[in-house]
């Protein structure tokens, strides 16, 4: 059995018999008043795969500027900054029970879209991450919730219900803090390195090819994606990692009918492998229709067709091929 064919099998059915929030209830944490982007595009790509629910935790005065993007997203107000320390309600352990009070009902929480870097909203994340792990939560983290982990690795370290996404940069700089040379090992050996320094925390590593361990295997995206490196991209494959692992939950609970052909400890595995097949085709399909004009928010258009190219099937990559050549006629 193919990656790909396990993939689909992780996927719930579209069924009368689901209730909303079984296909996925996913948390963002982030957005800053310099970034209101990121946590956006993590959201609304976590809802465009197929989540049914987004919770977007972030700072006051990137609130308004997230509603105002999409409807679809339910925004909480609940961080606060280092500007904002001195107004009531902003001590941390408020912040983290604020926040606290949505994460019980939450599958997957995805710590970093434009989080930013400030003391404050670092130090609530680093509690929200160590109450998210009490409470048995899936987390994703990208961005500024890799250097919150450069920082306090042992806050997620031995946690398997966790998942970091760093690009080349980032991957480098947990090397570093975990005590592994950069230099002299192949990447495949690096990455698994990385997770098992970590205690078997799932790494994603982004490039060129993506490279997903969990410390006893290394599997590998090399499926071919855009050719520009605008940034978002990786708040994008947050988001759809987020959906992938709460599909994965539900898959392991049983919440509808299938043989169990996928062992336990490869689900998030294979959810993480997923996300990277699906962000390569959203990026190649941008870039073939705007080339060097393509934007982070045009991948967002290319979501639901490329699932249904990688994840539907043949059926619907030969469909699709049909449409492609029929717009160009019409051109």
């Amino acid at each position: 059995m193919t990656h790909m064919s396990k993939i689909r099998q992780l996927i719930p059915p579209l069924s009368h018999e689901m209730h909303k929030g079984q296909a996925g209830r996913i948390g963002i944490l982030g957005g800053s008043e310099e970034y209101t982007g990121a946590p956006y595009f993590s959201g609304i790509s976590a809802l465009k795969l197929g989540a049914d629910l987004c919770h977007v935790f972030c700072e006051p005065s990137a609130s308004m500027a997230i509603k105002a993007y999409s409807p679809d997203l339910i925004v909480h107000p609940y961080l606060r900054s280092e500007t904002q320390k001195d107004i009531p309600g902003s001590s941390i352990k408020e912040i983290v029970d604020r926040v606290s009070s949505v994460l019980s009902r939450l599958d997957v929480l995805v710590v970093g879209p434009g989080l930013s870097r400030d003391a404050l909203m670092q130090a609530s994340a680093k509690d929200i991450v160590i109450k998210a792990r009490k409470e048995q939560v899936a987390v994703v983290l990208d961005a500024d919730g890799l250097f919150l982990i450069q920082h306090h690795p042992y806050i997620i370290q031995g946690y398997t219900k966790a998942v970091l996404t760093p690009n080349r940069v980032e991957f480098k700089r947990l090397c570093k803090t975990m005590g592994i040379c950069h230099e002299k090992e192949e990447e495949d050996t690096l990455v698994q390195k990385l997770s098992e320094a970590l205690g078997g925390v799932i790494i994603v590593q982004k490039g060129f090819f993506d490279r997903v361990s969990n410390g006893k295997q290394v599997l590998v995206c090399d499926r071919e994606g855009g050719q520009k490196r605008m940034g978002g991209q990786g708040d994008i494959l947050s988001g759809i990692v987020g959906t992938l692992l709460a599909w994965g939950n539900a898959y392991k609970e049983n919440r509808w009918k299938h043989p169990k052909n996928i062992q336990s400890e490869d689900v998030y595995m294979l959810a993480s492998l997923g996300a990277c097949h699906l962000v390569k085709e959203c990026g190649r399909r941008a870039y073939e229709k705007h080339g060097r004009s393509v934007l982070t928010s045009d991948m967002l258009n290319e979501i639901g067709s490329s699932y249904n190219a990688l994840i539907k099937g043949r059926v619907y990559r030969q469909l699709d091929k049909l449409v492609f050549l029929l717009s160009l006629l019409l051109i």
